[in-house]
């Protein structure tokens, strides 16, 4: 089966992209299942029932998030009705909604969505590795498809969990830090592995923010009211081929997707 695993959708730019070149992608790759972080979806902060929505109705089959889950406040009554919209799963049990998600391809084989959150730099959570040691013990018997996003700012607790799981999942990719990283792998024992997805979103811009806005905070330690980009935007993300009985990753490709079709200058990142 394939697979579309794509990166924090950032504001506008993000949707506006996402929307028109996912179904295109789908087509074009035969992808099976789609996942996206959306986190950044509301102009750069938190996602609304609205966007959630409107982000579902694009072809997406499981979305997942990280700290800015919580910044628009609807989104907490609506989190426990919506099970496609997970937010981390080692954030306290008493916090709203779900941190992972059993669905299905149109041919019926189950795939199992798993979100986590970091603690290196990041708000207070549990420990990720044990929790996540938890949901796989759930989900024996259940699904041999399993993907895991951890949503971290530190490379070395992302590739830690990579490791710690390779062959227990057929991938982990990371998120957040809206940079997408060239160490795509097939670890040892057949985890498909990415530090980060990259961003989809405005990339003339600092990840996402209008370039004038961010220089003015870093040259002034002011307070600055940030706007997301607009210019040049991209959906960013892997496509990962999966065993659909063992679980088993079998590749794993970085993909970069423009509106125009033009070369983004991302490396050998495919473009799309």
């Amino acid at each position: 089966m394939r697979i579309a695993f794509l990166g924090d959708v950032n504001g506008r730019a993000g949707r506006h992209v996402l929307a028109s070149q996912l179904p295109r992608l789908v087509a074009a790759r035969s992808i099976d299942f789609v996942v996206a972080n959306v986190e950044n979806a509301a102009d750069g902060f938190g996602i609304t029932p609205e966007l959630s929505e409107e982000l579902l109705a694009c072809g997406i089959d499981c979305m997942t998030s990280g700290n800015h889950i919580w910044d628009k406040v609807e989104i907490v009554d609506y989190l426990p009705g919506q099970p496609r919209l997970l937010r981390p799963l080692n954030y306290p049990d008493r916090a709203p909604g779900h941190g992972l998600y059993v669905g299905e391809t149109a041919a019926g084989v189950p795939v199992a969505v798993i979100n986590l959150m970091g603690r290196v730099f990041m708000p207070p959570c549990e420990n990720p590795f044990p929790i996540v040691d938890q949901a796989l013990k759930r989900l024996e018997g259940k699904a041999a498809v399993i993907l895991v996003d951890i949503h971290a700012e530190a490379t070395s607790e992302k590739t830690a969990m990579g490791r710690y799981l390779d062959g227990r999942v057929t991938a982990v990719v990371g998120t957040h830090t809206h940079v997408q990283t060239a160490d795509e792998i097939i670890l040892p024992r057949g985890t498909g592995y990415i530090t980060d997805l990259g961003m989809t979103g405005a990339y003339d811009s600092v990840i996402g923010i209008e370039t004038e806005l961010a220089l003015k905070k870093f040259l002034t330690g002011m307070p600055v009211r940030f706007t997301t980009a607009k210019r040049d935007p991209r959906m960013c993300g892997v496509i990962l081929e999966a065993d659909d009985t063992s679980g088993r990753a079998l590749s794993i490709e970085r993909i970069q997707v423009r509106p125009d079709g033009g070369t983004p200058g991302a490396g050998d990142a495919r473009t799309v």
